[in-house]
């Protein structure tokens, strides 16, 4: 027996409730925050896009302004993070965000044609600060909250809130007021976050204090995501899923729901998968499987019922059901995977890792939003979902059958973190 199963064997005393901590209760409120501007962001592009007169063509323009900066600039966003510590970054790149919504808010109200030059310029500002924001968000986590893993629960409960209130929100505002109004809570939304995380700012961190140029951070971060087999592991298999799966689920499965359902039976059926979602944060607070990994991924087989129920053309109800067990095991797996990468990670490179991390995960979803259309056509929107169905479980069992990530094993709770080298497994 080794000595870390000998350390997990024992029974230590409750880490304390996220809750119990005013810090990570502010960064909680921030991230709420921010999450709900975001569910609002593109109902309110769609809708500004659109009346401007720009078309659908329009709205992918304005969409591809805002995702472009995020892939390309999320790597120096880690960089960045852990240079000049991630609350600073957070807060800058939420103030960026705010003048970004506040600009669009009064271009919307003083003219009913805004160029759509213009509407790409402020959602590439938007998209550059969010690449600024997100390594940094990752890392704060351990550093305001003891149980990490309950904290990563909670906030993909506050995720799937966001994303359900989120878009309701927006529709009402442009319904009933005007849509330059809701750019205006949009922007009041990313000025509470950024106001909450001021009382951070002097959080202490460990920051990366060596003068190396901007290459050589990005390499060490680069070593330190590469030196962790299980790590890299999980983001090439992840970036295969989304090709495959993240890519053409939501714009073909959301096309065939509303055909097979209507547009108010698939506005229940996100609301169910809401609520899957909320259910396996829930479970992911109780639940600390020993070996993390193979149990997110067990659990993330279940969101092979998300593209299957549209091919299949199940009932509204089953389809109903399908949707809450996979937001369940989307979530579960999340959970699952935030905690071990904070848990794993030294604290000093932790924005760095997690920036590579977010650029492997995002950066092939949208050329399969892309290729989905012409797969669609040549083969047939159903068939190309059970093949994402079928792909998500041989991507999955990939995954587990990696030695490194199916040995590693939940952190142990209450010892100090590593500083340095790979974690034990």
């Amino acid at each position: 027996m080794s000595v870390d199963d000998a350390t997990l064997r024992q029974k230590p005393e409750p880490l304390p409730s996220p809750w119990r901590s005013g810090r990570f209760r502010l960064f909680f409120t921030a991230r709420s925050a921010s999450l709900l501007a975001d569910g609002m962001l593109m109902v309110s592009l769609t809708t500004a896009v659109l009346g401007a007169g720009h078309g659908a063509s329009g709205v992918g323009y304005a969409l591809a302004a805002w995702m472009t900066p995020i892939v390309l600039l999320v790597l120096f966003g880690g960089v960045l993070a852990d240079r000049f510590t991630p609350q600073v970054m957070m807060i800058c790149a939420d103030l960026a965000r705010m003048v970004a919504m506040l600009t669009m808010a009064v271009l919307l109200f003083s003219s009913d044609s805004v160029p759509l030059w213009q509407i790409m310029g402020l959602m590439a500002l938007s998209g550059a600060a969010t690449a600024m924001f997100q390594p940094g968000m990752a890392s704060m986590v351990p550093r305001v909250a003891e149980d990490i893993q309950k904290a990563n629960a909670l906030l993909r409960i506050s995720e799937a809130l966001s994303t359900l209130l989120g878009p309701g929100l927006a529709g009402l505002l442009v319904a009933y007021w005007q849509v330059s109004g809701s750019y205006l809570v949009i922007a009041a939304a990313y000025a509470l976050s950024a106001a909450v995380l001021l009382p951070l700012r002097k959080l202490h961190t460990e920051r990366d204090e060596g003068d190396a140029p901007m290459w050589r951070r990005l390499a060490t971060g680069w070593q330190e995501f590469r030196s962790r087999q299980w790590l890299w592991g999980v983001i090439a298999v992840w970036s295969v899923y989304g090709l495959f799966v993240f890519g053409p689920a939501l714009p073909l499965g959301a096309a065939l729901m509303i055909e097979q359902h209507g547009a108010n039976g698939y506005g229940w059926i996100a609301s169910a998968d809401g609520a899957g979602t909320i259910i396996g944060g829930l479970i992911g607070m109780r639940v600390r499987p020993r070996r993390p990994l193979v149990a997110g991924a067990l659990a993330m087989f279940c969101f092979a019922l998300n593209p299957l129920a549209p091919a299949l053309e199940w009932s509204f109800a089953a389809t109903a059901i399908a949707h809450v067990v996979a937001g369940y095991g989307f979530a579960f797996w999340g959970v699952m995977w935030a905690t071990s990468v904070q848990s794993h990670i030294p604290l000093t490179v932790l924005s760095r890792v997690s920036a590579y991390d977010v650029a492997g995960s995002i950066m092939v979803i949208p050329l399969g939003r892309a290729l989905a259309g012409p797969a669609a056509e040549t083969f047939g929107a159903n068939e190309v979902l059970i093949f994402s169905s079928v792909m998500s479980c041989l991507l999955l069992a990939v995954m587990i059958a990696v030695p490194a990530i199916r040995a590693l094993r939940r952190a142990p709770e209450g010892l100090p973190r590593k500083t340095e080298g790979e974690p034990a497994v």
